[in-house]
Protein backbone atom coordinates (compact mmCIF):
# COMPACT_ATOMS: atom_id res chain seq x y z
CA UNK A 1 0.00 0.00 0.00
CA UNK A 2 1.50 3.39 -0.97
CA UNK A 3 2.64 5.72 1.79
CA UNK A 4 0.21 8.64 2.39
CA UNK A 5 1.49 11.81 0.73
CA UNK A 6 -1.46 14.16 0.97
CA UNK A 7 -2.73 13.50 -2.54
CA UNK A 8 -5.89 11.71 -1.36
CA UNK A 9 -8.62 12.88 0.99
CA UNK A 10 -8.18 9.71 3.08
CA UNK A 11 -4.61 10.83 3.81
CA UNK A 12 -6.13 13.47 6.11
CA UNK A 13 -8.02 11.04 8.31
CA UNK A 14 -7.35 10.99 12.04
CA UNK A 15 -9.22 9.79 15.11
CA UNK A 16 -10.10 12.46 17.67
CA UNK A 17 -11.81 11.53 20.96
CA UNK A 18 -15.02 13.49 21.42
CA UNK A 19 -13.69 14.93 24.68
CA UNK A 20 -11.01 16.86 22.80
CA UNK A 21 -13.56 19.00 20.94
CA UNK A 22 -13.82 22.37 22.67
CA UNK A 23 -17.41 23.04 23.70
CA UNK A 24 -16.57 26.44 25.20
CA UNK A 25 -13.82 29.02 24.68
CA UNK A 26 -11.01 29.63 27.15
CA UNK A 27 -11.72 32.20 29.88
CA UNK A 28 -9.44 34.68 28.12
CA UNK A 29 -9.12 34.70 24.37
CA UNK A 30 -5.32 34.84 24.31
CA UNK A 31 -4.86 32.12 26.97
CA UNK A 32 -5.52 29.37 24.44
CA UNK A 33 -2.58 27.11 23.61
CA UNK A 34 -0.41 27.72 20.56
CA UNK A 35 1.55 25.03 18.72
CA UNK A 36 4.33 26.59 16.64
CA UNK A 37 5.31 24.62 13.53
CA UNK A 38 8.60 26.11 12.28
CA UNK A 39 10.02 25.61 8.79
CA UNK A 40 12.45 22.81 7.94
CA UNK A 41 13.42 20.19 10.47
CA UNK A 42 13.22 22.39 13.58
CA UNK A 43 11.23 21.03 16.50
CA UNK A 44 7.78 22.39 17.21
CA UNK A 45 7.22 24.65 20.20
CA UNK A 46 4.41 24.95 22.70
CA UNK A 47 3.21 28.18 24.31
CA UNK A 48 0.17 30.34 24.90
CA UNK A 49 -1.38 32.42 22.18
CA UNK A 50 -0.33 35.73 23.72
CA UNK A 51 3.29 34.63 23.11
CA UNK A 52 2.64 34.88 19.35
CA UNK A 53 3.97 38.45 19.41
CA UNK A 54 7.52 37.08 19.68
CA UNK A 55 7.16 35.32 16.33
CA UNK A 56 6.74 38.57 14.42
CA UNK A 57 9.41 40.86 13.06
CA UNK A 58 9.07 44.60 12.45
CA UNK A 59 7.78 45.12 8.93
CA UNK A 60 5.58 42.02 8.91
CA UNK A 61 1.89 42.44 8.10
CA UNK A 62 -1.01 40.70 9.84
CA UNK A 63 -3.99 40.04 7.54
CA UNK A 64 -7.31 39.49 9.29
CA UNK A 65 -10.78 38.65 8.04
CA UNK A 66 -13.19 41.21 9.51
CA UNK A 67 -16.37 39.36 8.50
CA UNK A 68 -18.96 39.31 11.25
CA UNK A 69 -21.11 36.28 12.08
CA UNK A 70 -24.84 36.74 11.62
CA UNK A 71 -27.20 35.32 14.27
CA UNK A 72 -28.70 33.56 11.28
CA UNK A 73 -30.30 30.51 12.92
CA UNK A 74 -34.04 30.99 13.31
CA UNK A 75 -36.10 28.58 15.42
CA UNK A 76 -39.83 28.51 14.94
CA UNK A 77 -42.88 26.41 14.25
CA UNK A 78 -44.95 25.38 11.28
CA UNK A 79 -48.67 26.25 11.34
CA UNK A 80 -49.25 22.71 12.67
CA UNK A 81 -47.16 23.54 15.71
CA UNK A 82 -44.30 21.22 14.74
CA UNK A 83 -40.81 22.70 15.26
CA UNK A 84 -38.87 24.04 12.29
CA UNK A 85 -35.47 25.60 11.76
CA UNK A 86 -34.19 28.09 9.19
CA UNK A 87 -30.48 28.81 8.69
CA UNK A 88 -29.95 31.85 6.49
CA UNK A 89 -26.83 31.35 4.38
CA UNK A 90 -26.62 34.35 2.07
CA UNK A 91 -28.76 37.04 0.43
CA UNK A 92 -30.67 35.41 -2.41
CA UNK A 93 -32.41 36.15 -5.66
CA UNK A 94 -31.65 38.61 -8.40
CA UNK A 95 -33.92 41.33 -7.02
CA UNK A 96 -32.41 43.85 -4.66
CA UNK A 97 -34.60 42.67 -1.80
CA UNK A 98 -32.91 42.56 1.63
CA UNK A 99 -35.63 40.24 2.93
CA UNK A 100 -34.94 37.52 0.36
CA UNK A 101 -32.35 34.90 1.42
CA UNK A 102 -31.02 31.48 0.57
CA UNK A 103 -31.37 29.14 3.51
CA UNK A 104 -31.10 25.60 4.76
CA UNK A 105 -34.31 24.38 6.35
CA UNK A 106 -35.35 21.58 8.67
CA UNK A 107 -37.37 19.44 8.17
CA UNK A 108 -36.46 19.80 4.52
CA UNK A 109 -39.09 17.51 3.04
CA UNK A 110 -41.91 19.27 4.87
CA UNK A 111 -40.94 22.87 4.13
CA UNK A 112 -41.90 23.22 0.49
CA UNK A 113 -42.56 26.44 -1.46
CA UNK A 114 -45.67 28.17 -0.14
CA UNK A 115 -45.18 27.02 3.46
CA UNK A 116 -44.57 29.48 6.31
CA UNK A 117 -42.60 29.17 9.54
CA UNK A 118 -43.58 31.37 12.48
CA UNK A 119 -40.49 32.58 14.38
CA UNK A 120 -42.18 35.19 16.59
CA UNK A 121 -45.23 37.45 16.65
CA UNK A 122 -43.33 39.95 14.49
CA UNK A 123 -41.33 37.56 12.27
CA UNK A 124 -42.35 34.83 9.85
CA UNK A 125 -40.36 33.07 7.13
CA UNK A 126 -42.06 32.22 3.84
CA UNK A 127 -40.61 29.40 1.73
CA UNK A 128 -40.47 30.90 -1.78
CA UNK A 129 -38.65 28.38 -3.95
CA UNK A 130 -36.03 25.65 -4.09
CA UNK A 131 -32.37 26.69 -4.09
CA UNK A 132 -29.15 24.92 -5.12
CA UNK A 133 -27.73 22.24 -2.86
CA UNK A 134 -31.06 21.24 -1.37
CA UNK A 135 -31.67 24.67 0.15
CA UNK A 136 -34.58 27.07 -0.12
CA UNK A 137 -35.15 30.63 -1.20
CA UNK A 138 -37.01 32.29 1.67
CA UNK A 139 -38.48 35.68 2.48
CA UNK A 140 -38.46 37.24 5.94
CA UNK A 141 -41.83 38.78 6.74
CA UNK A 142 -41.40 41.49 9.35
CA UNK A 143 -41.72 45.22 9.86
CA UNK A 144 -38.23 45.27 11.37
CA UNK A 145 -35.04 45.62 9.36
CA UNK A 146 -33.36 42.29 8.64
CA UNK A 147 -30.44 43.12 10.94
CA UNK A 148 -32.77 44.09 13.78
CA UNK A 149 -34.94 41.01 13.32
CA UNK A 150 -31.91 38.72 13.47
CA UNK A 151 -30.45 40.47 16.49
CA UNK A 152 -33.73 40.06 18.37
CA UNK A 153 -34.80 36.59 17.25
CA UNK A 154 -31.71 34.93 15.72
CA UNK A 155 -29.38 32.42 17.33
CA UNK A 156 -25.63 32.12 16.88
CA UNK A 157 -25.10 29.30 14.34
CA UNK A 158 -22.59 27.25 16.32
CA UNK A 159 -20.99 24.39 14.35
CA UNK A 160 -22.74 21.03 14.76
CA UNK A 161 -19.74 19.42 16.49
CA UNK A 162 -20.02 21.82 19.46
CA UNK A 163 -23.21 19.89 20.21
CA UNK A 164 -24.97 22.39 22.47
CA UNK A 165 -27.43 25.23 22.16
CA UNK A 166 -26.01 28.71 21.82
CA UNK A 167 -25.75 30.74 25.02
CA UNK A 168 -25.44 34.48 25.73
CA UNK A 169 -21.63 34.23 25.92
CA UNK A 170 -21.50 33.07 22.29
CA UNK A 171 -22.78 36.43 21.06
CA UNK A 172 -19.40 37.87 22.02
CA UNK A 173 -16.99 34.95 21.99
CA UNK A 174 -18.03 33.43 18.63
CA UNK A 175 -16.98 36.73 17.08
CA UNK A 176 -13.56 38.30 16.57
CA UNK A 177 -12.80 41.58 18.35
CA UNK A 178 -12.25 43.22 14.96
CA UNK A 179 -15.39 41.89 13.22
CA UNK A 180 -17.05 44.64 11.18
CA UNK A 181 -18.90 43.39 8.08
CA UNK A 182 -21.89 41.13 8.78
CA UNK A 183 -22.29 38.19 6.43
CA UNK A 184 -20.79 34.93 7.75
CA UNK A 185 -22.62 31.85 9.00
CA UNK A 186 -19.47 30.65 10.79
CA UNK A 187 -16.69 32.56 12.50
CA UNK A 188 -13.23 32.88 10.98
CA UNK A 189 -12.11 31.08 14.11
CA UNK A 190 -8.35 31.67 14.00
CA UNK A 191 -9.10 35.28 14.88
CA UNK A 192 -11.02 34.39 18.05
CA UNK A 193 -7.73 34.28 20.01
CA UNK A 194 -6.85 37.94 19.47
CA UNK A 195 -7.54 40.66 22.03
CA UNK A 196 -7.32 44.40 21.56
CA UNK A 197 -4.26 44.38 23.83
CA UNK A 198 -2.54 41.74 21.72
CA UNK A 199 -3.22 43.69 18.54
CA UNK A 200 -1.77 46.80 20.19
CA UNK A 201 1.35 44.84 21.20
CA UNK A 202 1.86 43.76 17.58
CA UNK A 203 1.47 47.34 16.41
CA UNK A 204 4.05 48.41 18.97
CA UNK A 205 6.43 45.81 17.57
CA UNK A 206 6.20 47.40 14.13
CA UNK A 207 3.67 44.99 12.63
CA UNK A 208 1.05 46.51 10.33
CA UNK A 209 -2.48 45.17 10.04
CA UNK A 210 -4.60 44.77 6.90
CA UNK A 211 -8.28 43.82 6.98
CA UNK A 212 -9.98 41.84 4.22
CA UNK A 213 -13.46 40.36 4.19
CA UNK A 214 -14.53 36.85 3.21
CA UNK A 215 -18.01 35.82 4.30
CA UNK A 216 -17.84 32.21 5.48
CA UNK A 217 -20.53 30.07 3.89
CA UNK A 218 -22.20 26.87 5.01
CA UNK A 219 -19.90 24.93 2.66
CA UNK A 220 -17.22 25.13 5.33
CA UNK A 221 -19.09 22.38 7.24
CA UNK A 222 -19.77 20.12 4.27
CA UNK A 223 -17.62 16.98 4.13
CA UNK A 224 -15.46 15.99 1.18
CA UNK A 225 -17.24 12.89 -0.09
CA UNK A 226 -14.73 11.74 -2.72
CA UNK A 227 -11.23 10.40 -2.12
CA UNK A 228 -9.90 12.32 -5.10
CA UNK A 229 -9.80 15.97 -4.02
CA UNK A 230 -9.87 17.09 -7.66
CA UNK A 231 -13.46 15.84 -7.82
CA UNK A 232 -14.59 17.97 -4.87
CA UNK A 233 -16.64 21.05 -5.75
CA UNK A 234 -15.89 24.04 -3.55
CA UNK A 235 -18.65 26.49 -2.70
CA UNK A 236 -18.24 30.11 -3.70
CA UNK A 237 -17.69 32.63 -0.91
CA UNK A 238 -17.86 36.41 -1.26
CA UNK A 239 -14.78 38.55 -0.57
CA UNK A 240 -13.71 42.20 -0.54
CA UNK A 241 -10.13 43.53 -0.54
CA UNK A 242 -9.88 47.30 -0.15
CA UNK A 243 -7.32 49.57 -1.79
CA UNK A 244 -5.84 50.27 1.65
CA UNK A 245 -5.45 46.56 2.47
CA UNK A 246 -3.82 45.77 -0.87
CA UNK A 247 -1.43 48.73 -0.51
CA UNK A 248 -0.46 47.74 3.04
CA UNK A 249 0.31 44.14 2.06
CA UNK A 250 2.25 45.13 -1.05
CA UNK A 251 4.27 47.68 0.94
CA UNK A 252 5.18 45.07 3.55
CA UNK A 253 6.35 42.62 0.90
CA UNK A 254 8.42 45.27 -0.88
CA UNK A 255 10.05 46.07 2.45
CA UNK A 256 10.99 42.43 3.06
CA UNK A 257 8.24 41.75 5.59
CA UNK A 258 6.33 38.52 5.84
CA UNK A 259 2.59 38.16 5.20
CA UNK A 260 0.79 36.50 8.12
CA UNK A 261 -2.71 35.27 7.32
CA UNK A 262 -5.11 34.84 10.23
CA UNK A 263 -7.10 31.79 9.23
CA UNK A 264 -7.77 29.84 6.07
CA UNK A 265 -10.34 32.43 4.96
CA UNK A 266 -7.68 35.14 4.82
CA UNK A 267 -5.40 32.76 2.91
CA UNK A 268 -8.02 31.98 0.28
CA UNK A 269 -8.90 35.64 -0.11
CA UNK A 270 -5.28 36.71 -0.57
CA UNK A 271 -4.36 33.91 -2.92
CA UNK A 272 -7.47 34.70 -5.00
CA UNK A 273 -6.49 38.34 -5.60
CA UNK A 274 -2.71 37.99 -5.99
CA UNK A 275 -0.96 37.83 -9.35
CA UNK A 276 1.87 35.40 -10.04
CA UNK A 277 4.45 38.11 -9.34
CA UNK A 278 3.06 38.44 -5.78
CA UNK A 279 1.16 41.70 -6.26
CA UNK A 280 -2.11 41.93 -4.32
CA UNK A 281 -4.96 43.71 -6.13
CA UNK A 282 -7.96 45.35 -4.54
CA UNK A 283 -11.38 44.12 -5.61
CA UNK A 284 -14.47 42.14 -4.75
CA UNK A 285 -16.05 38.97 -6.04
CA UNK A 286 -16.44 35.34 -5.06
CA UNK A 287 -13.88 32.58 -4.83
CA UNK A 288 -14.00 28.79 -4.95
CA UNK A 289 -10.22 28.40 -4.70
CA UNK A 290 -9.28 24.97 -3.33
CA UNK A 291 -5.74 25.07 -1.93
CA UNK A 292 -4.17 21.64 -1.38
CA UNK A 293 -0.77 20.00 -1.90
CA UNK A 294 1.03 20.67 -4.13
CA UNK A 295 0.39 24.41 -4.22
CA UNK A 296 2.81 27.30 -4.69
CA UNK A 297 1.79 30.23 -2.51
CA UNK A 298 1.95 33.61 -4.18
CA UNK A 299 1.80 35.89 -1.15
CA UNK A 300 1.17 34.09 2.18
CA UNK A 301 4.26 33.28 4.24
CA UNK A 302 2.83 32.31 7.64
CA UNK A 303 -0.53 31.09 8.88
CA UNK A 304 -2.30 31.30 12.23
CA UNK A 305 -5.08 28.74 12.32
CA UNK A 306 -7.11 26.43 14.53
CA UNK A 307 -7.14 22.63 14.38
CA UNK A 308 -9.52 21.43 11.68
CA UNK A 309 -11.73 18.43 11.07
CA UNK A 310 -10.26 15.32 9.45
CA UNK A 311 -10.70 15.00 5.67
CA UNK A 312 -11.52 18.72 5.43
CA UNK A 313 -10.45 21.19 2.77
CA UNK A 314 -9.20 23.41 5.61
CA UNK A 315 -6.74 20.77 6.81
CA UNK A 316 -5.55 20.29 3.22
CA UNK A 317 -4.86 24.03 2.96
CA UNK A 318 -2.72 23.91 6.10
CA UNK A 319 -0.79 20.96 4.68
CA UNK A 320 -0.18 22.88 1.45
CA UNK A 321 1.68 25.56 3.41
CA UNK A 322 3.29 23.49 6.16
CA UNK A 323 3.97 20.32 4.18
CA UNK A 324 1.85 17.20 4.47
CA UNK A 325 4.09 15.15 6.76
CA UNK A 326 4.96 18.09 8.99
CA UNK A 327 1.30 19.09 9.34
CA UNK A 328 0.05 15.62 10.20
CA UNK A 329 2.92 15.16 12.66
CA UNK A 330 1.89 18.42 14.32
CA UNK A 331 -1.70 17.16 14.60
CA UNK A 332 -0.45 13.92 16.17
CA UNK A 333 1.63 15.96 18.63
CA UNK A 334 -1.38 18.10 19.51
CA UNK A 335 -3.53 15.02 20.11
CA UNK A 336 -0.82 13.54 22.33
CA UNK A 337 -0.82 16.73 24.37
CA UNK A 338 -3.61 18.69 26.03
CA UNK A 339 -4.68 20.67 22.96
CA UNK A 340 -8.37 21.34 22.31
CA UNK A 341 -9.71 21.14 18.77
CA UNK A 342 -11.98 22.99 16.34
CA UNK A 343 -13.75 26.35 16.53
CA UNK A 344 -13.38 27.12 20.24
CA UNK A 345 -10.14 25.16 20.49
CA UNK A 346 -6.45 26.00 20.45
CA UNK A 347 -4.30 27.37 17.64
CA UNK A 348 -1.21 26.62 15.61
CA UNK A 349 1.26 28.88 13.83
CA UNK A 350 2.58 27.47 10.56
CA UNK A 351 5.77 29.18 9.39
CA UNK A 352 7.08 28.63 5.88
CA UNK A 353 9.88 31.15 6.26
Amino acid sequence: MPRPDGSLVSDYEYELPAGRIAKYPTERRDESRLLIVPPGEAASQHCRFHDVVELFEPGDVLVVNESRVLPARLLGRKPTGAPAEILLTRPGGEADDPYLWEALVRPGRKLKPGRTVVIADDLEVEIVDAAPGGGRLVRLITERSVEDALQVHGHVPLPPYIDRDDEPLDRERYQTVYAREAGSVAAPTAGLHFTDELLSALEGRGVSRAAVTLHVGVGTFRPVETDDPAQHEMHHERYVVSDAAAASINAARLGGGRVWAVGTTAVRTLESVTSHDGTVSAGSGSTDLFIRPPYTFKVVDCLLTNFHLPRSTLLMLVAALGGYERTMAAYAEAMAGPYRFYSYGDAMAVLSS
